[in-house]
């Protein structure tokens, strides 16, 4: 895919990695549409930054576990741009409960972590798959992470939620070819992201420690990944582990 002058959305743009992901699409010449959920000023001041970058860049706000928030988000891009290119969902949410702590994994919280980590994403698809089809080409680039390939992580939900998200892609590479292709990125401990600050100083000292190469993720490898995954003409179906060498894949 031509990116320059393409068109992005990037759900969780207020995010450690999400900042990331924007900025790395801007840099490419990528229209961004930043969809924050709280952070409006947060949000607002990054997307000057990314249009200072050259592409025109906007803060879209919009709750995207919510069937019709989707709707409207997408309604504002199309008003905005005309097109959508790219999607990336990037949006998460986590709580942390250790694995053996059946109980305190509460259905309430097992529905959240799931409705946000895995039926979000699939709605925010099915929201922008007839666009991508209708224009002959997109780019979908689901989150995952290495918790969704091993038992890993700060809750069991989470895990699961990221392995939901894993098989999704594959399977709506299948449902979406051949005019869009769907990818994932499965990172391992990055610093600096909502994520990392609520897991226990312990396991990220031990994750890191076991890794390969004995160091975090850094954010910036995994935009760039993604970016690479929306250039590339012939993949799709494909989970990209970014893990310093945890979990071999």
């Amino acid at each position: 895919m031509e990116l320059t002058g393409a068109v992005a959305i990037v759900t969780g743009c207020t995010g450690g990695l999400g900042q990331r992901i924007c900025r790395a699409f801007a840099e490419n010449g990528v229209q961004v549409a930043g969809v924050y959920q709280h952070s409006k000023e947060q949000a607002e001041a990054f997307a000057t930054e990314w249009s200072a970058l050259g592409p025109r860049c906007v803060a879209i706000q919009a709750d995207v576990t919510l069937p019709e928030a989707i709707q409207r988000m997408v309604g504002q891009v199309m008003a905005e741009y005309g097109r959508v290119d790219i999607l990336v969902n990037n949006a998460a949410f986590n709580q942390t409960v250790p694995f053996k702590d059946l109980d305190g994994l509460t259905l309430d919280l097992w529905n959240k972590i799931l409705l946000a980590n895995l039926t979000s994403p699939f709605l925010c698809v099915k929201a922008v798959a007839g666009i991508m089809r209708a224009q002959g080409g997109g780019r979908i680039v689901n989150i995952g992470s290495i918790a969704g390939l091993a038992p890993l992580g700060s809750s069991m939900a989470y895990a699961v939620s990221k392995a939901g998200i894993i098989h999704l892609t594959r399977c709506l590479a299948v449902a979406l070819g051949p005019e869009v292709a769907v990818n994932a990125v499965a990172p391992g401990t990055m610093m600096g992201t909502r994520m990392t600050s609520k897991l226990a100083p312990e396991l990220i000292e031990r994750t890191t420690k076991t890794a390969a190469l004995q160091k975090p993720v850094e954010r910036d490898d995994v935009a760039r990944q993604i970016v690479e995954f929306c250039r590339s003409d012939s993949t799709t179906g494909q989970v990209l582990v970014l893990d310093s060498g945890v979990v071999y894949h």
